[in-house]
């Protein structure tokens, strides 16, 4: 099954940042935005995880959350990865925090040490709201920088936990699953 750890966030909170991004969302561009329940900040991808082991995963998140305080995430603005003019994602940001870096950071370790690759590209914490549609073109995306700067959010989440998710691929969607959910200390 295919496997993900993340921080997920409220439904409450899920919908103001669907309603801030709705202008976004409404503009046309060529672009397959993520509902509003799928909204997540993932600490790390797996990819295919054989049955037998997400046992073995579950217990590498909670040996990563153990011993780490709940703490609050600051999510705010938009933007794009690459760029705005050919986006790949679109993006709500996170503020970076020590508290989070620890997670991530301790999350892949945890991983590491039971065969899974550690992730090349820097941690870049975020939420992902859409993505480009895979012919879309760059002239599609011309206003795009314009029109994320003029969309305002900024919001504070309560994170008291780190999640395995389950990621099913379905032709109207993905649908994800909380597998196993590890608690931080409160």
């Amino acid at each position: 099954m295919r496997i993900f750890i993340a921080v997920n966030i409220t439904e409450a909170e899920r919908e103001r940042l669907a309603a801030a991004s709705r202008p976004l969302r409404e503009a046309g561009y060529p672009i397959r935005w993520v509902t509003a329940e799928n909204v997540h900040l993932t600490l790390k991808f797996l990819g295919e995880v054989s049955e037998d082991r997400v046992a073995e995963v579950c217990v590498g998140v909670d040996g990563a959350a153990d011993g780490v305080d709940a703490f609050e995430m600051r999510v705010g603005g938009f933007g794009a990865f690459p760029n705005p003019r050919r986006p790949n994602v679109i993006w709500s940001g996170i503020e970076p925090s020590p508290t989070l870096g620890e997670l991530q950071e301790r999350v892949e370790a945890e991983l590491s040490s039971i065969g899974f690759p550690r992730e090349d590209r820097k941690f870049r914490p975020h939420l992902t709201i859409g993505r480009a549609k895979k012919k879309a073109r760059p002239h599609e995306f011309g206003d795009l920088e314009e029109a994320l700067a003029e969309l305002s959010y900024a919001d504070t989440f309560h994170v008291s936990s780190v999640d395995v998710m389950k990621s099913q691929l379905l032709p109207t969607g993905a649908v994800y699953e909380v597998v196993h959910r590890a608690g931080l200390q409160t």
